[in-house]
């Protein structure tokens, strides 16, 4: 009785070992998922009544274009939110040139389930437009469960994984959409290149304001502009402008009384007297 005893005790501690090296590496491996961009010295952050959320820049990004393609189709909140929740279980709302089978993007839409080409939906405008039309196609989508509302959409293997990402979604929509102000900022390093000479001619690259304006009409329509019909019109483009500030060279971002800063991403949004309400101004 004691020889079975003393293995029976050296079973448990080695079993106790094994699980306590494993929780271990589970929980570095989840750190490092988690906050990657404060090692590489950018990302986003999400601040609103409902809760804090930490993006990487490209999620930003993703986040702002769907609010956007929702707001150019005078979509109500409830749509953004199941659209990000289900971005989030498709992708991470990562833009994803690959996935399962032939999917891809933020949605993993697949082309060969008439979704579009590849090329078009590796555009997060337009596959955020075919999400859209699919969505409010579903009868009463709107006081549907989030997942079930998804699910009629995506069609996926396990339509119930959506519903974990609604609080998710509720804060990026609360905070994109423009609902609630000063909620997005972004920080990332500042640029020490210039732009170069090739012999005796100098390419001069188009301003940032023009080549964000050329992308806001992208997700907004040819008549986008960052004059603000009302005051969540307007943060919905200031949210938007602060998560492709990096992309298009963006330094400052200021409206309502509120300016961001490429120099002081991390602070956030900080008093600015001379910021106009009426549209948002960019440079």
């Amino acid at each position: 009785m004691r020889r079975r005893f003393s293995k029976g005790v050296i079973a448990i501690v080695a079993i106790v070992t094994v699980l306590a090296a494993a929780i271990t590496v589970g929980v570095f491996t989840l750190i490092n998922r988690v906050t990657p961009f404060r090692e590489t010295g950018e990302g986003c952050k999400i601040t609103t009544p409902g809760g804090t959320l930490e993006l990487e820049i490209d999620q930003a990004q993703v986040a702002s274009v769907i609010a956007a393609v929702a707001a150019r189709r005078k979509l109500p909140e409830r749509a953004v939110v199941i659209a990000y929740a289900t971005g989030i279980q498709e992708s991470k709302l990562l833009n994803l040139p690959f996935g399962d089978r032939d999917s891809v993007g933020v949605f993993q839409q697949r082309p060969s389930q008439g979704w579009g080409t590849p090329k078009q939906l590796i555009d997060p405008v337009y596959a955020s437009g075919k999400f859209f039309s699919a969505l409010v196609k579903v009868k009463g989508y709107l006081k549907l469960p989030l997942h079930e509302a998804a699910q009629r959409v995506q069609r996926s293997a396990d339509g119930s994984a959506y519903a974990q990402h609604e609080d998710e979604g509720k804060i990026l929509a609360a905070a994109f959409t423009g609902r609630v102000p000063k909620a997005v900022h972004c920080w990332f390093p500042e640029p020490t290149s210039t732009p170069s000479t090739s012999g005796t001619a100098t390419t001069t690259p188009r301003p940032p304001a023009d080549r964000a304006m050329r992308g806001l009409v992208h997700a907004l329509g040819a008549s986008a502009s960052f004059e603000a019909a009302s005051s969540r019109d307007g943060w919905l483009r200031a949210s938007w402008s602060v998560a492709h500030a990096q992309k298009f060279g963006l330094r400052r971002v200021r409206y309502s009384g509120q300016a961001w800063t490429s120099a002081n991403g991390e602070n956030g949004w900080r008093p600015d007297t001379t910021a106009p309400k009426g549209k948002v101004d960019i440079s």
